[in-house]
């Protein structure tokens, strides 16, 4: 794969402050989920013979059938600036666009750019978000082929992906077992980190450590797990740990439950939502979530902020078995991917954190 070097360097010139053009950013800019699913629950389903899966269970990617052993795997992401750099920025939506097909258990192919750009912003600040986009998508050995864009006061990026991949290879949100084990693969608090960013209340370390793990593709973990039993899996982005969890729970018929301190935490997130640094999409979440999830009375509350919190291009969830966990967790060797819970039989609630 080649790509011309004026197209593969990054400018430094740019000097705009983008997080102060957007009043949500990241995932934390999701519709809540209780009115998107208002809506998109009383839709008309579409069905085919070769549509293996769409949106009836809340899975991170479509999968259409394209011969009788392979399949196409294809999701759409973007939305507005969590960060000021416009570079970092277009790493960051094109991390979590490509997180979905990972988290499929595919690997990303194809790819076309989605960018909506303000006519009072210099073109450089355009040409900087669509290359930190390349060079993540380049990270991922697939290529960008053309997209779309739009005038809009708001600046929005992201891609719209497809893998191919093997059709008993998928993995789905609604193979979860009782007795599996849970892993998470990045740590929480991004969605706190950035909103005590953007308020310049976050210290160094915090932002740093959220950037990395905001701009670090699945593609490793994704990598190491297809070498182990992986039964379910999700990404965690912005209905949060709690969110995307419940779905899992929901579509397999079980209960997952969380040893909630074992859960990996960037360093600062629990101290900056002590303080009151809290994004809107983390009380939506929890409005949509009320009546499904249940938290131990003694876990402290910046904990539970920190469980809601929208998340930005976040790590994946897997069920496995508990030999295959371990071994994965061990293979992977990094404090923020954990063993954070187990699969139980059905309770009252889908998901429960002890």
């Amino acid at each position: 794969m080649r790509f011309r070097e004026r197209n593969t360097t990054r400018s430094m010139k740019t000097d705009v402050k983008l997080t102060s053009m957007v009043k949500t950013s990241g995932c934390a800019a999701k519709l809540p989920p209780e009115k998107l699913h208002r809506v998109i629950d009383n839709l008309p389903l579409m069905s085919s013979d070769k549509l293996l899966e769409g949106f009836e269970s809340a899975d991170d990617a479509l999968v259409y059938q394209v011969t009788d052993d392979i399949v196409s795997v294809q999701t759409v992401d973007f939305f507005p600036p969590m960060v000021d750099d416009p570079y970092i920025f277009g790493q960051v939506a094109a991390a979590n666009a490509l997180s979905d097909i990972y988290a499929m258990g595919g690997t990303p192919n194809v790819a076309m750019n989605l960018l909506c750009f303000p006519s009072c912003l210099d073109l450089e600040v355009m040409e900087q978000i669509l290359l930190g986009g390349i060079s993540k998508v380049k990270e991922a050995n697939a290529v960008i082929a053309g997209g779309h864009t739009i005038a809009d006061p708001t600046p929005k990026y992201g891609l719209c992906v497809t893998g191919f991949m093997k059709k008993d290879q998928v993995w789905s949100n609604k193979g979860a077992k009782v007795g599996d084990a849970v892993v998470l693969t990045k740590a929480l608090g991004v969605g706190i980190i950035n909103t005590a960013a953007k308020a310049s209340e976050a210290s160094e370390e915090s932002v740093s450590q959220a950037v990395d793990s905001m701009t670090r593709l699945n593609k490793v973990a994704r990598d190491i797990a297809i070498r182990y039993q992986v039964h379910a899996a999700t990404d965690v982005t912005g209905f949060s740990l709690a969110g995307h969890s419940q779905e899992c729970a929901a579509a397999s018929g079980v209960t997952i439950r969380f040893d909630a301190k074992s859960i990996p935490i960037i360093d600062g997130a629990l101290e900056l939502a002590q303080f009151g640094f809290i994004p809107e999409g983390r009380y939506t979440n929890q409005d949509y979530l009320f009546e499904k999830v249940r938290f131990a009375k003694e876990l402290p509350q910046e904990l539970v902020d920190v469980i809601y919190d929208p998340q930005t291009s976040g790590g994946l969830l897997l069920f496995m078995p508990k030999a295959d966990a371990k071994a994965f967790v061990a293979e992977m060797d990094k404090p923020y991917c954990k063993l954070i819970g187990e699969v139980v039989p059905k309770t009252d609630r889908d998901v429960e954190f002890v």
